[in-house]
Formats: C-alpha cells, structure tokens, sequence
C-alpha cells in the first residue's frame, strides 16, 4: 500500500512533507523548515515521528530539527558527503544506496547543483520524489555551490524516473518558475494551460507542488534542455542540451 503524504506549509514560501505508513506506524518528515507546523500535524492525526530525512544543509530546510527532537526520538538521514554542514546524523547515505521506510525501499540520489551534496530521495512503491531544491515545479533551484553541468546532470537523472512519479519539492516559487517558464518557451501549449492552473490555485490559497513528473517533462524548461524548439526559442538551435541548460539558467538568474 502506498504511503500516506502531507505536504506542510513552513515559513514563508517551504514545504515540508509528512510521510505515513499504516502498517507499522511509522512516520518520517523531510525537511525541518520549522518544527511547530510539523508537531501540529503530527497532534492532528495522532501519529508518532520515527523519521526524519534531510535533503541538504541549508537553514531553511534544518532549522526545526533540534526543537523537533527535543519531543521526537526520531531518526536522523542525511547525505554523507553533507554530513558535516548537517546536524547529527542517525544514518548517513550516499548515491545508489537503498534503506527501508515503512516497509519500502527509498533510493538516494546525488542531486548536487543548488549545493554539493544535496539528495533526493526516492520512493518507486508511492511514486514519491522528493527532490527539494534541484528539481522544483516548473524550475530548479538557484547553483549557489555546483556548476550548470553539475545541475543539468542531476535534472537528467530525475528525468528518467518513470513518468507517473509525483515529484515533492521544496518551495512555493511555480508562479514566478512559470512566468520565466513562458519567456523561454511562450508556444508551449501544456506550459500555457499550466500557468493558468498555477495561477486559479494559489488564488484559491492551495499549493502547487507535487507535481507529476510527466507534467514537468511536458513544461518544465530544465528538463527539456535536449528539445530543439526549446534551444531555438533561445537562439541556441544546434547547441549542446548542457550549454542551453547553462544558458537557461543564467537567464533565470536575471529574471
């Protein structure tokens, strides 16, 4: 049976994501933005934290884990090439690895880019991709360590997750991702009808993410590097996928 997920709201613009396994009880987090958004989901539906999984070191992904601990015996899982930027590690995982959650295989993935370092776990029974901030709803985050290569091969690997996979990333920025989105790729129409779905849900207050990964195939500009109307649109006809990735995400930067 796949595994329960809530998507939790943190801070201004986080998520962070319940994982719930009925059989055994066990129930993991990814991310700690902020502990007491995370401690009153928990309340609500009376489960008990085992888990936590980190997916890299930055604040707004690790800050509410000491105060979460302080109420939760939880297990701690981080990357091993991150673990010194991490706060303590229960067990520490690297690329190609595989532990059990729930009575389910999670796979790890070195998604390095936005940081060194940086996973993404993975979850083939639920479908599940949580990919923080590497791949993220019609985006990728911000190379504030990595280089494009290094980001466009880690968005490569995601892509050839199967196509129903629901991909759980780590920020509310898929109206902003869109707009850009649309100036790189304005013919879209899938793009098009996603901007408008995008655009109704946030003003109806609801999240935008997850998101299929067929979905982001379809509209996601840092996934479609290889496409040759894309690299066309951006007067990169014939380039390299890496160099019109490269260029994509400059253009981003200065968006």
């Amino acid at each position: 049976m796949p595994l329960e997920i809530i998507t939790i709201p943190c801070l201004s613009d986080n998520y962070a994501y319940l994982l719930h396994d009925a059989q055994s009880g066990e129930t993991a987090v990814v991310d700690v933005p902020d502990a007491d958004p995370i401690r009153r989901a928990l309340a609500a539906r009376g489960w008990r934290l085992s888990h936590i999984f980190l997916t890299h070191h930055h604040w707004d992904h690790i800050d509410g884990v000491a105060p979460l601990l302080e109420t939760n015996r939880a297990k701690v899982v981080g990357a091993r090439a991150d673990a010194h930027r991490l706060p303590d590690l229960d067990l520490a995982v690297a690329e190609g690895e595989t532990f059990d959650f729930g009575g389910e295989p999670v796979q790890i993935f070195d998604v390095s880019g936005h940081t060194i370092g940086h996973i993404a776990f993975y979850l083939p029974q639920s479908a599940a991709l949580f990919s923080a901030d590497s791949l993220m709803a019609l985006g990728c985050g911000r190379l504030f360590e990595g280089t494009p290569a290094q980001m466009h091969a880690s968005m490569e690997k995601l892509a050839a997750l199967p196509a129903q996979t629901m991909v759980y990333s780590g920020h509310e920025y898929t109206q902003s991702n869109a707009r850009f989105a649309l100036s790189v790729d304005p013919d879209n129409a899938d793009l098009q009808a996603r901007s408008t779905a995008i655009d109704a849900a946030r003003a109806a207050g609801q999240p935008t993410v997850p998101a299929p990964l067929s979905l982001e195939l379809a509209t996601n500009p840092f996934l479609r590097a290889g496409d040759a109307r894309l690299a066309r649109a951006v007067g990169m006809e014939g380039a390299a996928p890496v160099d019109v990735f490269t260029e994509l995400r400059a253009r981003k930067d200065k968006f």
